[in-house]
């Protein structure tokens, strides 16, 4: 026996018992940091490693390389080489999940009741769907199944689940059905997140992804970002737009003060999201 704590029963420490979900996304979100992180490695490996058994590392990594991330040969599992890494709801989940919280509450300060608003699918605006029964009645619309899934039961929140072709590793619809069903409404608000802002101009690696959220910029009132202060470090291929098309853009407080005096010299409407001790 050892006393060396490993990640799994570090993160049974940090979760409620009946978050099992979140265990398991946890897990597979530290083992594709870890493939990554090396570029490939033994499946016996990770057993060792996490503490799992060889059935449960074989579920992970199949469950990762449905998803684009892995290939998996002979035992050995490799990271794929793909611009749609990053963009995998298992990688993303967990990043700058403290972030994303404060800024998913500040967003809702833009929020009226019996407004009807788009969400798109990235896991930043997915921390806005436990703040939303406070604004009811509302109209959600939303190609991601995960938000389809929270927002399903939800009293008083009309659900407009935008179908088309689903898309396993992001977990959301999207294609030109979607594209057309998005075009055939009028919202008064998207909240929307990217990958990257490059040059005050926001991008994203994958131009699926792009082209639905254009559709929920173009056919809302008001168009509000949302993004924590890695994507400014990041890089993406697909631009999509300027930063000062958005009528809000909602940052983190970890944001270099460099990035927010630049942006406000532009006249960009930046909003700052503050802890909750700040905020109290």
């Amino acid at each position: 026996m050892t006393d060396k704590t490993s990640p799994v029963s570090f993160l049974q420490d940090e979760l409620p018992s009946d978050s099992r979900h979140s265990r398991q996304l946890a897990r597979r979100q530290m083992i594709a940091e870890a493939v990554m992180a090396e570029g490939s490695m033994r499946i016996e490996d990770l057993t060792d490693r996490f503490g799992i058994s060889l059935m449960t590392a074989h579920r992970d990594v199949d469950e990762l390389v449905s998803r684009g991330l892995f290939r998996k040969t002979r035992g050995i599992v490799s990271a794929a080489a793909t611009s749609l890494i990053e963009s995998s709801d298992v990688y993303r989940a967990n990043r700058q999940a403290s972030e994303k919280k404060m800024i998913a509450a500040a967003a809702m300060q833009f929020i009226e009741p019996g407004q009807a608003i788009f969400l798109d699918d990235s896991t930043t605006v997915l921390q806005m769907a436990s703040h939303l029964p406070a604004k009811v009645p509302l109209t959600a619309i939303t190609n991601s199944l995960t938000l389809m899934n929270a927002l399903k039961d939800m009293h008083d929140v009309t659900l407009l689940a935008l179908g088309g072709q689903y898309y396993n590793w992001c977990n959301a619809f999207m294609g030109r059905m979607t594209i057309n069903e998005i075009n055939r409404l009028r919202a008064d608000v998207a909240f929307i997140s990217m990958s990257a802002i490059i040059d005050d101009v926001v991008f994203h690696q994958s131009p699926e992804i792009v082209d639905i959220k254009r559709a929920m910029f173009d056919s809302a009132a008001k168009r509000i970002l949302l993004t924590d202060h890695t994507k400014f470090e990041r890089r993406a291929l697909h631009s999509f737009a300027h930063l000062s098309e958005f009528d809000v853009v909602i940052v983190d407080e970890k944001t270099p003060a460099a990035h927010l005096e630049r942006m406000r010299n532009k006249n960009i409407n930046v909003v700052v999201a503050k802890g909750d001790k700040e905020r109290s």
